[in-house]
């Protein structure tokens, strides 16, 4: 099994990641942290546990998170998610909520507990509860497993400028502290989110199974459906933040290749953008992973067997 923390602002996408998670027994899911990014952390951190609910995993706990960037002010992207980040689905006040104590607390103490390595984290929004758990204790980046990020882009140009994605753009500063640390860092950008879409066929194969973790999952891929047609102009909805936990699950299901990856924080044009080099020793040593390409029916079959 994968001991496994996620990270998460949901968010949509974060629903069905996280209920394809729930649902997956190889995973041991040790906690869910929750992080301000597509609405606020007081609207995530209550559909992480409405989303735990629905999957009846009331068994791992949810910490909430950081409200705000390390130095900007907090951006949303509501119009993507819903005003509560929910989609269509009405939210409710879950029969059990939060735990005491923060994100960051419950990431140090879980890492440190365990022997080095053991414990990887899946961060599918804004990467400040992770740099800000690596200032508390300088020593988790060497204990950390394997940190898969949704996040950046290259080849695909960015969905909130023209070449930053989202959760990089709202967090800029920690996603290069979590870059420049010692963490075995793999980031699911857009160049390998955008080959995994909820096309018709596959978010009906989903609606099929009618259990309620389906059913959740299948209303936010439909919202996005709409919204992408609307705003985008696309057919078939990303489902970006499903990557880095299906990679957890099945890292066959993805090609990665080594690199090195910094952020731009000091440029406004430019905010956010990952400069990916496959050089080596042109930028710096190639000590992380960029995946570009993903087998997207692969990915969908482990949303399937998680939500039957």
């Amino acid at each position: 099994m994968t001991s496994l923390i996620i990270d998460c602002d949901p968010g949509v996408d974060d629903a069905v990641a996280l209920l394809t998670a729930f649902g997956s027994p190889a995973l041991d899911l040790l906690a869910v942290t929750t992080v301000g990014g597509n609405v606020p952390v007081e609207k995530t951190a209550r559909n992480a546990c409405i989303l735990r609910q629905i999957a009846a995993r009331e068994d791992v706990p949810v910490y909430r998170g950081a409200e705000r960037p390390l130095v900007r002010e907090p951006a949303g992207a509501g119009e993507f998610h819903g005003a509560e980040g929910l989609g269509d689905m009405a939210p409710f006040d879950p029969a059990k909520g939060c735990e005491p104590g923060g994100a960051v607390e419950a990431i140090v103490e879980r890492v440190m507990a365990r022997p080095a390595g053991t414990v990887s984290i899946a961060v599918l929004g804004p990467l400040t509860n992770l740099a800000l758990a690596l200032r508390a204790e300088p020593r988790l980046a060497e204990r950390l497993g394997r940190v898969a990020v949704m996040g950046g882009a290259r080849a695909e140009g960015g969905n909130i400028t023209a070449s930053a994605e989202f959760n990089i753009w709202a967090d800029p500063e920690a996603a290069a502290e979590v870059l420049a640390s010692a963490c075995d860092v793999v980031l699911f950008g857009l160049d390998v989110t955008h080959q995994v879409c909820a096309t018709e066929a596959r978010i009906a194969d989903v609606e099929a199974l009618a259990t309620p973790p389906a059913l959740a999952a299948s209303s936010m891929m439909r919202f996005s459906q709409r919204i992408e047609r609307e705003i985008v102009g696309w057919d078939a909805p990303p489902v970006h933040d499903l990557c880095p936990v299906a990679w957890m699950l099945r890292p066959e299901l993805f090609t990665l290749r080594p690199c090195h990856i910094a952020v731009e924080t000091g440029s406004g044009l430019t905010r956010g953008h990952t400069a990916v080099e496959f050089r080596d020793g042109v930028a710096g040593p190639l000590r992380h992973r960029w995946a570009t390409a993903a087998d997207a029916d692969g990915v969908f079959d482990l949303l399937k067997g998680a939500t039957r």
